[in-house]
């Protein structure tokens, strides 16, 4: 069989991983290979309309790439950052793209003529990894990724676990303490790389040395992954302290979640975890096995995303080819 026809046999699907600030999408094939790529800013201030028309251009520029038309494609999935209500396929509340009750599939369905599974962001990553990448052969996994926000994702029993209410896993928007105001009480306000800009921004005037004055972005008050990361490596004490704060309090919420569901694999991701690695899992670790219950769960197994920014897409795509198998 030739090489094209072999392709136009084959089961191919479109993951796409869509954050606030860039969507990645890509042609998977049966060998999980990513055959065929695009990347597109995302631009959520302009509307959904026009995501959704990026979108659209992105799955075909992807298709271009590998070579294939757009009726070769069995099914496209899409993991979005947000609560997702997976059966109706509406987004419920993404504020890092401006939409509440958003119904997604239904648009992009228009929009492809292609059937459209829906996921949430993080747990299209955690799944892409339990099926593909760090946590393959595990069994029940939490995963936590660190970037702009917090988000969560859990596998239980050999599937993504979405609860009663469909949007189980968001630990970024639990409450760390009560008594702060509310802006400054959720895990991810204050563990997130936004998190940690704002408590460096504010602790400025006491660290003039600090390398942060002219790493921090001077008109967003945030600073880079990779800025994060260059001076933490530097050993400058004010991102130290920013940063060891937000491993600690993180460790503590991990700790929470084994704690109550009996989980042994944790799984840390995000652009904070790929830009820090080793010694900012190795922190949290440290908080975690100070506060988890009981003692024996202090030896749960933490692993570090190895897809990186593939997770989502990959997660996406496999999701999208078990709804065709069902």
């Amino acid at each position: 069989m030739s090489d094209e026809a072999s392709r136009e046999s084959e089961v191919l699907t479109v993951g796409v991983d869509l954050g606030g600030t860039n969507m990645q999408l890509g042609v998977v094939n049966a060998r999980h290979e990513i055959v065929g790529r695009a990347k597109k800013k995302t631009k959520p201030d302009e509307g959904a309309e026009a995501v959704l028309g990026r979108l659209a251009d992105g799955v075909a520029e992807a298709c271009a790439e590998a070579g294939i038309e757009l009726e070769q494609v069995r099914a496209v999935g899409v993991a979005a950052a947000g609560a997702i209500d997976m059966p109706r396929g509406v987004i419920l509340n993404a504020p890092n793209l401006g939409w509440i009750d958003l119904p997604f599939k239904a648009l992009l369905e228009n929009k492809l003529g292609k059937p459209v599974l829906l996921e949430n962001d993080v747990n299209g990553a955690v799944w892409g990894e339990h099926q593909l990448g760090a946590a393959q052969g595990q069994g029940d996994v939490i995963g936590v990724w660190v970037g702009t926000g917090v988000g969560g994702g859990i596998v239980l029993g050999g599937r993504v676990y979405h609860g009663e209410l469909f949007t189980a896993g968001e630990i970024g928007h639990t409450i760390l303490d009560p008594r702060e105001p509310w802006g400054r009480c959720k895990l991810e306000e204050i563990c997130s790389r936004t998190g940690m800009s704002r408590m460096i921004v504010s602790r400025l005037h006491a660290y003039p040395d600090s390398m942060m004055h002219e790493l921090i972005d001077p008109k967003k008050g945030i600073a880079g992954s990779k800025a994060l990361a260059k001076a933490y490596e530097a050993g400058d004490a004010l991102t130290v302290e920013a940063i060891h704060h937000a491993a600690d309090l993180l460790g503590v919420a991990i700790a929470n979640c084994v704690t109550l569901l009996a989980v042994d694999t944790v799984l840390i991701g995000g652009g904070v975890t790929e830009a820090l690695g080793e010694p900012w899992v190795a922190r949290i670790r440290q908080s975690f096995e100070r506060h988890v219950f009981p003692e024996r769960s202090r030896a749960a197994r933490f692993f570090i995303t190895e897809l990186r920014d593939n997770a989502g897409l990959l997660g996406a795509a496999l999701l999208a080819r078990e709804m065709q198998a069902e």
